[in-house]
């Protein structure tokens, strides 16, 4: 049998809500070293984003030399590929030097899959890394109609060599969908109409495609995997666990399990009054909090108050009578206004001037064709 640590989106080096996750990233990076003594994988796929920043910190860089040169000295390889969050050229600073300690990082797009074989008593798996590509990176490689990300992906692959008599996994970090909605958190950058996604149906030939990218554990087929992220980076996490997954290879069957990983802190939702929260703290008072308060009167200092006893506190919000009267106001105004309308609105935001007519016009007869097509 094969086992291999499926891992990704460490995100090294990420601030949340102005709070440095760094001590919080050593422990749980810690605790991943520590399960892979204990459970001897063959190998550690890591599917991207190993950094938050494309420039990452001294500190950042300090703290993945370490957690590298831990996995150095354990008697496994690993394969690490580049994500959207990455810079390629500096993530893959000496792979070459460091192939030598078992340690493969594929992280510059050279215009295919490369393929690793781990070979295991007598047992073989082929590896394919993947770097984050977008479908500009394909065509400086190959010709033809390379206009959306499936078209990118596929064709890389159909220009890969994959035995289909072997056993085939492919490391990638992309936004894959497939028969379902793919589960996104608020900690993941978001394209506009989901213009990124990548069609599962593109890894069909292989055997098991350990993803990166979406931060919540999920499968959008079966053969197409995510690990999701080892900490919670969001509010939109905190009702999840996170894990590592453990893929077993036996012969043709592969089989999953997933790995507990147990954060430093936790990263918890509580709602309340503040005499409530502050009185009768929840849980673990160190953990990441973002707090609801339910008090129709806003207090005097009540980021002050709660962050007396939760020390780690994330955000504060409201949620009283004044505040669904907001908020159903400004759904009033989305609601009255036309598709181009919004658009307008958001363009004038993000730009600080207006659409010019002819844009307008544009934005408006797009819309009139997907009406059209609806």
């Amino acid at each position: 049998m094969i086992k291999l640590l499926h891992l990704s989106d460490l995100h090294i080096g990420k601030i949340v809500n102005e709070i440095n996750m760094l001590s919080d990233q050593k422990y749980i990076l810690n605790e991943i070293l520590d399960i892979i003594k204990k459970e001897k994988p063959n190998g550690v796929l890591i599917a991207g984003d190993v950094y938050d920043k494309s420039v990452p910190s001294a500190e950042a860089v300090e703290l993945y030399d370490n957690f590298i040169t831990q996995l150095a000295e354990l008697d496994t390889a690993v394969y690490i590929i580049s994500g959207n969050h990455d810079s390629p050229e500096r993530l893959g600073f000496c792979s070459r030097l460091i192939r030598s300690g078992n340690i493969f990082v594929d992280a510059v797009f050279n215009g295919k899959a490369n393929k690793h074989t781990l070979c295991v008593n007598s047992e073989s798996v082929n590896i394919y890394t993947l770097p984050f590509i977008k479908p500009a990176n394909v065509k400086a490689f190959y010709s033809g109609e390379i206009n959306d990300y499936t078209q990118a992906v596929k064709t890389v692959l159909e220009n890969t060599e994959i035995d289909k008599n072997a056993v085939n996994i492919l490391v990638a970090h992309q936004f894959v969908t497939g028969t379902g909605t793919a589960i996104r958190a608020d900690s993941e950058n978001v394209s506009v109409g989901g213009v990124d996604n990548v069609d599962a149906a593109v890894f069909a030939d292989l055997d098991y495609v350990a993803l990166g990218h979406l931060h919540t554990r999920q499968s959008v087929a079966h053969n197409v995997v995510y690990c999701g992220t080892p900490l919670k980076y969001s509010s939109s996490e905190c009702s999840g666990k996170k894990c590592a997954v453990m893929v077993e290879i036996d012969g043709k069957d592969i089989f999953t399990r997933e790995i507990p990983l147990v954060p430093m802190r936790d990263m918890r939702i509580i709602k309340g009054t503040l005499q409530e929260l502050t009185d009768a703290p929840q849980g673990n008072t160190d953990d990441y909090i973002f707090a609801v308060l339910t008090d129709e009167a806003e207090p005097i200092d009540p980021m002050g108050s709660l962050r007396s006893v939760y020390p780690n506190i994330m955000s504060l919000r409201f949620d009283n009578k004044r505040s669904k009267s907001n908020a159903d106001i400004q759904l009033a105004k989305i609601t009255n206004k036309t598709p181009g309308q919004l658009f307008a609105e958001f363009y004038e935001m993000q730009n600080n001037s207006e659409l010019t007519k002819g844009q307008a016009d544009l934005v408006n007869s797009i819309f009139a064709c997907i009406e059209e097509e609806q």
